[in-house]
């Protein structure tokens, strides 16, 4: 799939808008609106005539490489309509100007309720929505887009958060096509120090099993409260991943989770959920993708959580395949009535409202740092 080369075709018929109203809109691209700024460029709030709340990204544009970038993100995004995914509102292409105009999600990211200086703890409840949330917005990319999607920089800070912490995956300028389920491309490696799939890291070779294993370093985040790299830790701990291998397998073995577990959560969880979760990423970041299970079923492990039962319905480490095919069927089918509908997530489970109020949108979403590399 190559995206279009006309900058009148981008964008799925999307609003293409002026300069002009972009900067009426972002009160002339003032600081009282920086929203954040990077590499790439600056995002701003705004306010369109209606009161619709956006969020505008004006790219630097350095050669060809960021105009096929641009137009590749803008063409992705279009094609998306899903709850927990950031949807586009339009785009402007200006003589040498690219903006890209998205939703406005006001509570920043998982990121920075993780790791922001002087942050209330992000307690349980939350933490396993945005989990759950964050995970059919994955699916939906791998399974039900046509051609389907691969993200490519799935993490903490490219997962914004409502006021009532729904998850809303962003940042698609790394995403790529693929034709199907089985397609293995070889690709150059683009992504986040500490997110990377071994297999993608090491060769370029690129699939659906590289976005789950990049969840599963989120949801060890999630678990964990650690950075994915830290480079305060000792040589061998600076991974989260790997600091985290034996943890997960200890705590699988005897049901005990204070040497994982986020301290600062005080044992605040409900052990069953903790279990679920920490099964979930253990096989998530197996280290052969082959083993690593499909979104879908993590999704389905992630209803089991609120079973009685949580052996009947949660992945074992490295047996991504227990379900039957029925469970499977209506697995998919509730997916489908979910992802094209546009509801919210519909799991009781899930549907406690942890609002703290509005933060500021993120500055982490759009900045781009020295973890972030490319070869």
């Amino acid at each position: 799939y190559s995206p279009p080369t006309e900058p009148g075709e981008i964008g799925n018929s999307r609003p293409r808008f002026t300069y002009k109203e972009l900067a009426k809109a972002t009160n002339g691209f003032s600081a009282q609106n920086l929203l954040g700024e990077g590499g790439f460029g600056c995002v701003y709030k705004g306010d369109l005539p209606d009161g619709t709340e956006i969020a505008v990204k004006e790219l630097r544009i350095g050669g060809g490489q960021g105009e096929r970038e641009f137009k590749a993100e803008v063409d992705i995004i279009s094609r998306i309509h899903h709850c927990h995914l950031v949807s586009l509102v339009g785009y402007c292409i200006s003589e040498g100007r690219r903006l890209i105009v998205y939703d406005y999600v006001p509570n920043n990211t998982l990121h920075f309720h993780l790791q922001g200086e002087g942050r209330p703890i992000l307690d349980w409840a939350s933490r396993i929505k945005i989990a759950a949330g964050a995970a059919c917005g994955l699916t939906y990319l791998h399974e039900y887009c046509n051609p389907r999607i691969i993200h490519r920089d799935i993490k903490s800070t490219n997962i914004l958060l409502d006021n009532n912490f729904e998850a809303r995956i962003s940042d698609f300028g790394l995403a790529k096509f693929v034709l199907d389920a089985n397609t293995n491309v070889t690709t150059r490696v683009v992504g986040t120090f500490g997110y990377l799939a071994p297999e993608y890291a090491s060769s370029g070779r690129l699939t659906e099993k590289s976005d789950v294993f990049s969840f599963g370093v989120v949801l060890l985040e999630l678990i964990t409260g650690r950075k994915p790299v830290d480079s305060s830790q000792p040589l061998g701990e600076r991974s989260l991943v790997e600091w985290a291998r034996p943890r997960l397998s200890l705590a699988i073995k005897n049901e005990e989770f204070e040497g994982l577990a986020d301290p600062r959560l005080r044992k605040n969880y409900v052990e069953r959920e903790m279990l679920g979760m920490i099964k979930a990423a253990a096989d998530c970041v197996r280290r052969s993708a082959v083993n690593r299970p499909r979104m879908r079923e993590v999704v389905r492990a992630f209803e089991s959580i609120g079973a009685e039962d949580l052996t009947n319905g949660i992945m074992r480490v490295g047996e991504s395949e227990i379900y039957n095919s029925a469970q499977q069927s209506e697995e998919i089918r509730r997916l489908q009535r979910m992802a094209f509908s546009g509801q919210n997530y519909s799991s009781e489970f899930f549907s406690q409202d942890s609002s703290n109020g509005s933060q500021n949108y993120s500055t982490e979403f759009f900045s781009q740092d020295s973890s972030k590399f490319e070869v």
